[in-house]
């Protein structure tokens, strides 16, 4: 049963411990990276059944940050490590460090990250929710990972937040599952040039950040206005263009932990949906 733990040297000390097998030895490490999750409170079930699908695809150290502002200072930590079969003897590992940030800590996340990370590997931060742009506490997190991945579909006020958004595209890789979500119906429109060529409306039905972002993707690749007609949907259901219906791509919508593993495979920054987030605003 995972223990609380009240600072940094209790997690690393139970993190040794919990690494050991039935004869006292620490098992190989098989980690690929620092997987860091910023979960509030309103995302916390969501994280936990995307997190439980990752784990064997992608072995990993995996900081889940639960930020509670208005809790107590201090910080409340568990330690897990969980391992699979791979056949010939051979196990893959992954650990899981689950630290509730009260008060105060909540906003000097990347101080508990730091001594945490595994060194020489790439470190993603997924990021529930709106990110507080304008904040410190999330520039210093914003510091210390290589990829930041969010998904915009769970985001107010769309499209403005793209600004802000895209002001720190210079400094970290960022991944949009709202993004990834788009690709068939990408290729799909893709297809149809050079008809599309002179288009100047589309029409989404879907969430509005899938309206937004295939509209901005659109204007970006045309380098002109595209006007955007949106339907909310939970899904990205049809597209229109010029007021004709454009064909349903083939293939089937993928699970939210596919959406995320493929995010976890990517290192480099992507200058088609960074040009398509400044557009969508």
């Amino acid at each position: 049963m995972a223990t609380a733990l009240d600072s940094i040297a209790e997690i690393e000390h139970e993190l040794a411990h919990a690494r050991l097998d039935d004869r006292g030895e620490p098992y190989q490490r098989t980690s690929v990276m620092t997987h860091v999750a910023w979960v509030p409170e309103a995302w916390v079930e969501a994280a936990e059944d995307v997190l439980s699908g990752l784990a064997e695809r992608h072995p990993s150290r995996t900081i889940v940050l639960f930020p509670q502002p208005d809790a107590q200072d201090g910080i409340d930590g568990s330690v897990e490590v969980d391992c699979f079969p791979q056949g010939e003897g051979r196990k893959v590992c992954t650990e899981t460090i689950r630290v509730r940030l009260g008060g105060a800590r909540a906003a000097a996340a990347a101080s508990v990250v730091q001594p945490l990370l595994l060194p020489d590997l790439p470190v993603f931060m997924r990021w529930r929710g709106l990110p507080p742009f304008e904040e410190r506490s999330f520039e210093e997190l914003a510091g210390v990972v290589d990829r930041l991945i969010v998904d915009s579909t769970e985001w107010p006020g769309l499209p403005e937040p793209y600004s802000s958004l895209a002001g720190f595209f210079d400094h970290v890789a960022v991944s949009d599952i709202a993004w990834a979500r788009t690709s068939r119906w990408r290729a799909q429109l893709a297809s149809l040039w050079p008809g599309i060529a002179d288009l100047r409306r589309i029409k989404v039905t879907g969430t509005e950040a899938q309206a937004c972002l295939l509209a901005g993707w659109l204007r970006s690749r045309l380098a002109r206005q595209v006007d955007l007609e949106h339907e909310p949907s939970d899904r990205l259901a049809g597209v229109e263009v010029d007021g004709e219906p454009t064909p349903f791509p083939p293939g089937d919508p993928p699970h939210p932990s596919d959406l995320l593993s493929d995010e976890l495979e990517r290192f480099t920054r992507d200058p088609i949906y960074e040009d398509a987030a400044r557009a969508a605003v």
